[in-house]
């Protein structure tokens, strides 16, 4: 950058000064001299061991830019408790206080370093607002670190200060509070480090609304922006599941970037009042807690879907600029007809995905409930459709319904509805082919899903599913293949005893029945109820030689499951091969005590 050379750029920026100065100097300019310069060395020391830079230290005052807010907020909390520690010998009147503000905004910067700007302006007349030995900070800085420093925030309302536009609104920050939450281990044995393309987790945005019911509207934009990034075949995006274990939570990004093995985190909030929201977004570079970016958003409230849009390009255009134009047409948020249908679709989903693994039929039957009333409202609400396939299956599946074949047709029917509106509609495409695979009719099902696959190949969900039917259609390792990168891309995943579920069958249908045990063995573990996991343990532990061990857990499974018990003695297994459904049938048998043990000695 030349000696002239201006460069715009986001910074979070804290300014400081004393309060009472010119007091303090009247009363006595060498004790004052001397506490300034202690002063100025603890600033000095914290700014730079928080990734901070020292603007200026003229006279009682101090600027210094940061690439984080939580760097600057950071800094300032521990400059005001070790100054308070310096003071604390001192009499009342003769302390030297602080007051500080922080704001994050753009700034314009020099070739030598120094900054102006409305960015600087702001942080100065935060800092005016704050109390002696007290911080002050902005809106933007309070949406960036709350829940990642020790401290809670106080509402000072919006403030209108000297040669600034528009209002500010400004916010206390009070000591203490909550930590960062203790983090959640990730399952054994996934490898967590880097992927070779970019990586992002995208955290459930905050509800500012002040109104719990908006929490299934913020949600569903931010599971909308994580299924548009997940279209793109250059990036490695984290399954919803996992980073939902996040919400509500106070979280320190570099720790949820470690547990979940990526580089960047995009986290926000969404304020809706009538017609108006607003959302605010910020993209972090983990690896260095730098800021890549970070936006607001105040539209009409039916524009949520082109600030979903702008944000995904923004990200997309940030993190993986060598993406080819024919990828990049990727975005394009399907847009509902009606925003009131859209929100019952965001409910309705939220209660079959709730439902998934259930027996109880409520949760699925108020998801139907929802989205055909949504689909009243817009026939073409694509959510609503693809619910009611999703729904419809889980019933089918569970044997929640009084007719397997009205629900199949139901669900099949929104399904290829769903497709009509768009091709590309990956959810679509899996829950058409989940029924069709399970009306028996594989190869056209497995068709639909690969293709789910092709259109969305981050999503854990679709891997779940192919996973499954590929591992008990003849393709068992490309069934353990897809558990497991189901596991990386979904690491904190509460229902992840379906992946372990899947990679159970797989390894049983390629024989390696120790590892078949193992892993039915912890997804039973995590999920006591699951008949697919304890049958997989049953005759894996036939084919081991675990006689006993395989009855005993027998009997569990028939009272959990008497149903598929008498299906699968029955020989009604999911496998395209003969040979897979007589082995697991005789094994099942023998577990029964219906076969001689003698039996699997030709079959193993």
């Amino acid at each position: 950058m030349s000696g002239t050379e201006l460069k715009q750029r986001l910074a979070a920026i804290l300014a400081a000064d004393v309060s009472g100065y010119s007091r303090l100097m009247a009363a006595d300019e060498r004790a004052t001299v001397a506490a300034l310069d202690a002063a100025r060395a603890v600033f000095r020391t914290q700014i730079e061991s928080k990734q901070g830079r020292v603007i200026d230290m003229a006279g009682d005052s101090v600027l210094a830019v940061f690439e984080t807010a939580t760097g600057a907020v950071s800094a300032a909390l521990a400059v005001q408790q070790e100054l308070r520690t310096l003071v604390a010998d001192i009499a009342e009147d003769r302390r030297m206080r602080f007051r500080i503000g922080v704001h994050l905004g753009d700034v314009i910067e020099k070739a030598d370093g120094t900054v102006y700007g409305d960015g600087v302006n702001i942080a100065a007349r935060l800092e005016g607002l704050a109390e002696p030995g007290g911080i002050t900070v902005s809106d933007s800085v309070r949406n960036a670190v709350k829940g990642k420093v020790a401290a809670n925030f106080e509402d000072q309302g919006e403030q209108k200060v000297k040669n600034i536009a528009e209002p500010v609104r400004a916010y206390r920050v009070k000591f203490g509070g909550d930590s960062a939450s203790r983090p959640i281990p990730a399952v054994g044995g996934i490898d967590l480090s880097l992927p070779d393309k970019p990586s992002i987790a995208v955290l459930p945005f905050t509800n500012m609304s002040g109104d719990p019911e908006q929490e299934y509207f913020t949600d569903g934009v931010t599971e909308d922006i994580i299924t548009e990034l997940s279209r793109f075949h250059s990036l490695f995006v984290i399954a919803r599941n996992s980073t939902f274990t996040y919400k509500g939570k106070a979280v320190d990004v570099r720790t949820v970037a470690k547990e979940l093995g990526v580089r960047y985190v995009l986290e926000g909030s969404i304020r809706r009042a009538a017609n108006r929201i607003r959302v605010t977004a910020q993209l972090i570079d983990a690896s260095s807690g730098n800021h890549i970016w970070a936006e607001k958003y105040d539209r009409v409230l039916e524009d949520i879907f082109d600030v979903q849009e702008e944000l995904t390009r923004s990200i997309v255009t940030s993190i993986a600029p060598h993406i080819e134009t024919s990828e990049a047409a990727r975005i394009r948020v399907t847009r509902p007809g009606n925003l009131n249908a859209y929100e019952l679709a965001v409910r309705a989903w939220a209660a079959v995905a709730a439902a998934f693994g259930e027996a109880d039929r409520t949760a699925r039957d108020e998801a139907l409930r929802l989205a055909r009333e949504a689909l009243v409202l817009d026939p073409r609400c694509s959510a609503a459709l693809r619910t009611i396939a999703f729904a419809q299956w889980q019933h089918i599946f569970f044997n929640t319904t009084p007719s397997s074949a009205e629900a199949r047709d139901e669900g099949l029917n929104m399904a290829t509805r769903a497709l009509a509106i768009d091709n590309g509609d990956h959810c679509a495409h899996l829950w058409k082919g989940m029924l069709l695979f399970q009306a028996g009719q594989q190869d056209a099902g497995l068709a639909d899903m690969r293709r789910a696959h092709e259109l969305n190949p981050n999503d854990s969900l679709t891997l779940i599913c192919l996973g499954f039917c590929e591992a008990t259609s003849g393709n068992p390792q490309r069934g353990i293949e897809h558990g497991n990168n189901a596991r990386r891309l979904s690491p904190r995943d509460p229902m992840r005893y379906n992946m372990l579920n899947i990679l159970g069958w797989g390894y049983f249908a390629a024989g390696e029945y120790a590892k078949a045990a193992e892993f039915a063995q912890r997804s039973v573990g995590e999920a006591p109820n699951l008949p697919a996991s304890r049958l997989c343990l049953v005759i894996s532990w036939i084919a081991l030689g675990e006689i006993d061990r395989a009855r005993s857990e027998f009997q569990v499974l028939r009272n959990l499951a008497p149903q598929i018990v008498e299906a699968r003695l029955a020989g009604r297994f999911t496998f395209s091969s003969p040979s897979l459904v007589q082995r697991a049938t005789t094994f099942l048998r023998i577990a029964a005590g219906l076969e001689d043990p003698g039996a699997a000695e030709a079959l193993r």
